[in-house]
């Protein structure tokens, strides 16, 4: 399934499976049981929701919907940094033993479709490129050989990063948590759909050009190590994403620099998944 999260028509935020251009609303369906797509995730609930797609006729169109990010309400987003070889080379730096990590707050995100915002405090806003995983079944100390089974789905995810503020100390966090700078979706395919260990190819375009291709063999810390690691030292819930690692090509590291500027639109595309689109937009103050 491909799973949406979306403001319905009463203001209030619901959910839905996407079955090609049309939805079916899952949140008037199973909302009382499932009040967000976070609780249907923390439930198990993927079989009814499978028979309300089946049993239902869609009653929604996709493009007309104020979409929110895939999970808008998760309690931890933890991000990989420094995870594909050619990213480390770029950068200037040394392959880890272990992940590196930082945070994002759920308000620095945007949904598919939605405005990346560029704010007055910097023009250094860059394109990262990446795979997001949502979180199952949770768990603490969860193995690499289990870590398959504790996913629910996957995503596109845009880290998007305001380089000079990244770059202010050696903490990351202020640079990647400005107000409506991430983008995540366009929804969750449910890992009943992808295998475990499946090779999937991440694209990113600026503009149509393609700016960075990888693919998750590449990865330098595999998604089951993440997942083991991050487990080890906080327990992991139902709806926490794990954004999984930018490839080599950011716009930083570019000769000259390309950073992402006001009606710029951005792709990022998982052959898996499928295509998260956003514009650049300067914040109105």
């Amino acid at each position: 399934m491909r799973l949406i999260s979306f403001m319905g028509s009463d203001g209030q935020a619901t959910y839905g499976a996407v079955v090609g251009e049309d939805v079916v609303d899952l949140g008037k369906a199973l909302g009382s049981q499932y009040p967000d797509l976070k609780s249907l995730i923390a439930a198990n609930a993927f079989a009814q929701a499978q028979a309300v797609v089946a049993s239902a006729a869609p009653t929604l169109k996709f493009a007309e919907l104020d979409l929110l990010p895939v999970i808008p309400n998760p309690s931890q987003i933890f991000c990989i940094g420094l995870n594909y070889h050619e990213h480390v080379k770029e950068t200037g730096r040394e392959v880890t033993e272990k992940p590196v990590i930082f945070l994002r707050l759920n308000n620095s995100q945007v949904a598919h479709g939605k405005a990346m915002v560029l704010p007055p405090e910097s023009d250094n806003f860059d394109y990262e490129g990446e795979i997001a995983v949502v979180i199952g079944q949770g768990g603490r100390r969860i193995s690499e050989a289990d870590a398959w089974n504790h996913i629910a789905g996957y995503a596109c995810y845009n880290d998007g990063s305001i380089r000079d503020w990244q770059r202010h100390s050696t903490q990351w966090i202020p640079g990647k948590n400005f107000f409506k700078t991430g983008a995540f979706g366009p929804w969750m395919v449910t890992s009943d759909e992808i295998k475990a260990n499946q090779q999937m190819t991440l694209i990113t375009r600026l503009n149509g050009q393609e700016m960075q291709k990888a693919t998750t063999d590449m990865l330098i810390h595999s998604i089951p190590k993440q997942i083991a690691y991050i487990s080890s030292f906080t327990p992991l819930e139902p709806g926490d994403v794990i954004v999984t690692g930018t490839p080599g090509g950011i716009g930083l590291k570019r000769n000259p620099p390309v950073f992402m500027k006001e009606g710029d639109v951005v792709e990022i595309e998982v052959d898996a998944v499928g295509v998260l689109r956003n514009t650049i937009a300067k914040e109105v103050l």
